[in-house]
């Protein structure tokens, strides 16, 4: 597949997609937010995919929406169209988190808005010593969206989560760091190696048995603990079952590495 605005690399199972608009800090624009959603729908039922990076070209991560182009749609009164692309966005924040593989942000710079807010959507986050995080939404007279209303106040506390998008203030990747929002903070030159790193680590790990984790850890949102207990049972019934789980126990027994098919 070929985009406009976003790249698509596969390496050994490893696919990485690239915000491709680095004049404009990669904001979103036109059949952008559509293409990057069907990219993760693909990459979600591709089983010789099994881990996901996403990043930005040049020298932002993503800026968000882009404010001159939602200015025509006001200009026109097109609040159909600007509905639209509020669906795209949620059709990419749902394909995130509903594929059963784990999708890294690797955040090389700048995310503001419905930039910082996919970053947030994925399971894990690299962030480079450049990179920053703001909830621009209120500044421009609009409401957050992309998740981030349901995102940020579970990574931070909910007092931290009102001043963020209270008043959009930008946070370095230290700040993002030490608040949890962030996995780790590298150098920028780093950060292509160290994603890649993390990147394979979970390429060799058990596909059925890490799709089950990440079900069990978003499930457990909105669950109370017997239910947690019940899905575990039922989780680890599956495992036991697999191929994969009766390779992880042979090779564990045979002092060997693991070598993990995804059955």
């Amino acid at each position: 597949m070929t985009y406009e605005h976003i790249l698509l690399t596969t390496t050994d199972g490893i696919l990485t997609i690239t915000l491709n608009r680095p004049d404009k800090l990669n904001a979103f624009i036109g059949h952008m937010r559509r293409d990057l959603a069907e990219a993760l729908e693909h990459a979600g039922s591709d089983r010789s995919i099994r881990v996901v990076i996403i990043t930005g070209a040049g020298r932002a991560f993503c800026a968000g929406g882009d404010v001159a182009f939602m200015a025509e749609l006001m200009q026109r009164h097109n609040s159909e169209e600007f509905a639209r692309i509020l669906g795209a966005g949620r059709r990419v924040i749902l394909a995130i988190r509903q594929m059963t593989k784990p999708v890294i942000a690797a955040v090389n710079g700048p995310a503001s808005g419905a930039g910082a807010n996919l970053a947030f959507a994925c399971d894990l986050r690299i962030a480079s010593t450049s990179a920053t995080f703001s909830q621009s939404f209120l500044k421009v007279g609009l409401h957050p969206d992309w998740g981030g209303t349901f995102f940020l106040p579970r990574l931070v506390t909910p007092n931290k989560a009102c001043e963020l998008f209270f008043l959009g203030d930008s946070i370095d990747a230290a700040e993002a760091e030490r608040l949890n929002i962030v996995n780790c903070v590298v150098a920028p030159e780093d950060l292509e190696v160290a994603t890649m790193q993390l990147a394979e680590r979970l390429r060799a790990a058990p596909p059925v048995a890490l799709a089950a984790a990440k079900q069990a850890i978003y499930a457990s949102d909105a669950a109370d603990l017997e239910e947690m207990l019940r899905y575990e049972t039922e989780a680890q019934l599956r495992c036991f079952d697999s191929d994969d789980g009766h390779e992880g126990v042979r090779a564990f027994l045979e002092k060997r590495e693991p070598h993990f098919t995804g059955r």
